[in-house]
């Protein structure tokens, strides 16, 4: 398990000490950031599907958690997503996040949301993240 760092612990996707955040954990497998997450009722949106914008949310850190682990903090500057299907509260999917192209302080990602249980793409993105410098 990669915990995030002090100034990431009540962030609300990954903060382990954010009691209302979803607290989920990214781990670098292959160069692939990755990490599960099962929505629960009050990630509802209408009707027992997700919010898109937990969706989007989940999307955004398992892109910059790619960046995290490897050392760096980073921002996201621009984010399309698309969305292929609803996700009902109760289903398990799977994130991955992994790296279109690096150039100076912009990286470009790529990220992908899927179902467990029948393997369909729920929703996918495309984002730039601009580096933080230091001091």
């Amino acid at each position: 398990m990669n915990l995030p760092d002090a100034g990431a612990s009540n962030c609300f996707v990954c903060g382990q000490q954010n009691p209302v955040g979803l607290q989920l954990n990214f781990r670098l497998e292959d160069d692939v950031c990755r990490s599960e997450f099962t929505p629960a009722k009050d990630h509802c949106g209408y009707d027992g599907v997700t919010h898109g914008g937990i969706l989007f949310s989940a999307l955004d850190d398992v892109m910059a958690n790619w960046l995290f682990l490897k050392g760096h903090k980073a921002f996201t500057a621009k984010c399309d997503i698309r969305y292929h299907d609803a996700l009902p509260v109760g289903t398990q999917v799977r994130l991955e996040g992994t790296c279109i192209k690096q150039k100076a302080r912009l990286t470009q990602m790529r990220g992908i949301m899927v179902r467990t249980d029948n393997h369909a793409t729920i929703a996918e993105c495309e984002a730039s993240f601009m580096m933080i410098r230091d001091g």
